[in-house]
C-alpha cells in the first residue's frame, strides 16, 4: 500500500520546518499504510512501531536546521548492516546480528534520517533480477508478474511504492542501476570508494559501491551529500579530488554504434532510447557515436573471469562448510570461482589494465556516455526458467562500470506499451558524481 504522505525530501523538510509534521507523527504513519501484509516481497525485516518512534522521538526538539536528512524515512538493503538488526544478506543460515551499524548507515541516521527496516535482494548480491532470495521473488512495483531487478530489488520498491523516501542498495555489477530502470527510479552509483563499504558484506569487494535509489535526483543528491565521506576503517574508501568540474549548457555526449545496441528481441525499447538520445541534444548536447566493443570486452571479464573468485573469497568459510543452504543458481554461480587458477587471475588483471587503456581517450571526445539501462525486461517466470543467460543479458549496459572505474546514473526514461518503465544511464569518469546528477536534474525537470 502506498502511504497518502509525498515523502519527497523537500517537501518533508518544508513540512517539520513548519511545525505541521513531526517525526513520530511521521512513522506512525508509515508504519499503518505499509501494514503487515507484503505482497511485493520487499522487507525481510521491517522494524516495529516501537522500533521506529525510538528514533523518531530521538529527533524531536532538534534543530531541524542542523540536520539536513532530519525525519527522512530510508531502507537498507539486507547486505548492509543495522545496529542490533540482523545481517542476512538473503541467507538465513548466513544471518548475524551487528553491534553497530555500517559506516554509511551511521552517517545518514546522524544526518536524522530514520531506517526502516532491511530489504529483500538476490542471495549475496549473486544477480539482476531479485529473483534469488529465499524470502520471495521481488516484484516489479508496476507488474508484479515482472522482476523487480536486482540484486537491490526491495531497496528499488521500497522508494517506488512510497514507502520510504529514498534506499541504499549496493552495486557491483549492476544492482544500484537495472532496478531504478525497471522501478521507474533514479539509482546513483556513485565511484567507487566515495561511500564506505565498513559494514557491508563483500560481493566482489574491490569492485563494490554503496547506491542511492530516490524518486529523484534532487532527493539522491541530497543522500550522496550526507553519505559521502573518507573512511580511515575502509581500505577501498578514497578521498574525493577538490574540483570545479561543471557540464555547460553545451557538452558532447556518447552513444554506442548501432549494431552494438542490444535489445535483445523488445519491440519497444530501441525508440525510447532514441528518444532518450533526441531528449539529451534538447539539454543541449551533441551526439557522438562511439566504439562501444571495449566496454563490452571489459563486461566480459565480470563473470565469465575470475573476477567471481572475489565473491567465493567473501563467503569462503561458509560455502566451503554449508554448501547445500545456498540457493542451486547461487551456488552454480560463486561455487564457478574454483576452476580459476591464481595465473588467471594475473593474466585477466593485465587484459583489464589494457582494457582501461584503450578506453581512456574515449573522455577526451565526450563528457559523458549515454546508454540504456537495461535493453529488456524479464517475467518472474522467464528468469526461472532460464536464470543464467536472462540475467546476462541484465548486465550487457553495467558489468563493466566498475572494472573501468566509472560513475552511473540510472534515470526514468518513458514507458513501454506494456506500461513497464525504461530508463537510460549517463556514464562518466570517477568523481564526477554531481556533474551526472546535474544532468539527471536537468533531464527531470524537462519532463
Amino acid at each position: 500500500m502506498k502511504p497518502a504522505l509525498n515523502l519527497d525530501i523537500s517537501h518533508l523538510r518544508q513540512r517539520y520546518l513548519a511545525g505541521d509534521l513531526t517525526p513520530t507523527a511521521l512513522v506512525a504513519s508509515l508504519d499503518k499504510a505499509i501494514g503487515s501484509e507484503d505482497a511485493h516481497h520487499i522487507w525481510i525485516r521491517r522494524l516495529s512501531l516501537d522500533e521506529l518512534l525510538a528514533y523518531a522521538q530521538k529527533l524531536e526538539g532538534q534543530d531541524i536546521s542542523r540536520l539536513p536528512l532530519y525525519g527522512i524515512p530510508f531502507a537498507i538493503k539486507d547486505n548492509i548492516d543495522l545496529c542490533n538488526i540482523p545481517t542476512t544478506a538473503a541467507c538465513p543460515e548466513f544471518a548475524y546480528t551487528p553491534n553497530e551499524s555500517a559506516t554509511v548507515v551511521q552517517k545518514l541516521i546522524d544526518g536524522g534520517a530514520i531506517p526502516v527496516g532491511k530489504t529483500n535482494l538476490d542471495q549475496f548480491a549473486t544477480g539482476l533480477v531479485g529473483a534469488r532470495s529465499p524470502y520471495g521473488a521481488g516484484r516489479n512495483a508496476f507488474n508484479p508478474e515482472y522482476i523487480s531487478g536486482g540484486s537491490s530489488a526491495g531497496s528499488a520498491v521500497s522508494v517506488a511504492l512510497g514507502q520510504v523516501s529514498f534506499s541504499l542498495g549496493t552495486d557491483t555489477a549492476g544492482s544500484g542501476r537495472v532496478p531504478a530502470a525497471f522501478n521507474n527510479l533514479v539509482g546513483h552509483k556513485p565511484t567507487c570508494g566515495l561511500l564506505s563499504t565498513t559494514g557491508v558484506v563483500p560481493a566482489c569487494r574491490t569492485l563494490d559501491c554503496v547506491s542511492i535509489f530516490a524518486l529523484n535526483a534532487a532527493d539522491a543528491g541530497a543522500v550522496l551529500e550526507v553519505a559521502q565521506g573518507f573512511d580511515v576503517e575502509d581500505p577501498y574508501s578514497r578521498m574525493a579530488p577538490a574540483s570545479n568540474r561543471v557540464l555547460g549548457a553545451k557538452f558532447k555526449f556518447g552513444v554506442p554504434q548501432t549494431h552494438q545496441l542490444e535489445f535483445f528481441g523488445n519491440p519497444c525499447t530501441p525508440a525510447l532510447f532514441n528518444a532518450a538520445v533526441e531528449k539529451l541534444k534538447t539539454l543541449g548536447g551533441e551526439a557522438v557515436t562511439v566504439d562501444f566493443a571495449p566496454f563490452l570486452e571489459t563486461a566480459r571479464l565480470l563473470y565469465e573471469g575470475p573476477w567471481v573468485a572475489e565473491r567465493y573469497a567473501a563467503i569462503r568459510e561458509f560455502i566451503e562448510t554449508r554448501p547445500d543452504v545456498l540457493l542451486p543458481v547461487t551456488r552454480q554461480i560463486i561455487g564457478g570461482a574454483t576452476k580459476f587458477s591464481a595465473v588467471d587471475a594475473y593474466a585477466a588483471l593485465y587484459k583489464l589494465k589494457a582494457l582501461q587503456r584503450h578506453v581512456a581517450p574515449i573522455w577526451n571526445d565526450i563528457d559523458v556516455l549515454l546508454t540504456p539501462t537495461a535493453g529488456t525486461i524479464y517475467r518472474i517466470a522467464e528468469i526461472d526458467a532460464e536464470p543464467i543467460q536472462y540475467n546476462s543479458n541484465l548486465g550487457y549496459y553495467t558489468n563493466f562500470v566498475n572494472l573501468l572505474d566509472m560513475v552511473a546514473t540510472a534515470i526514468p526514461a518513458g514507458f513501454q506499451a506494456n506500461g513497464l518503465p525504461f530508463g537510460v544511464t549517463v556514464l562518466a569518469p570517477a568523481f564526477c558524481d554531481a556533474i551526472l546528477l546535474d544532468l539527471a536534474k536537468r533531464w527531470q525537470k524537462e519532463n
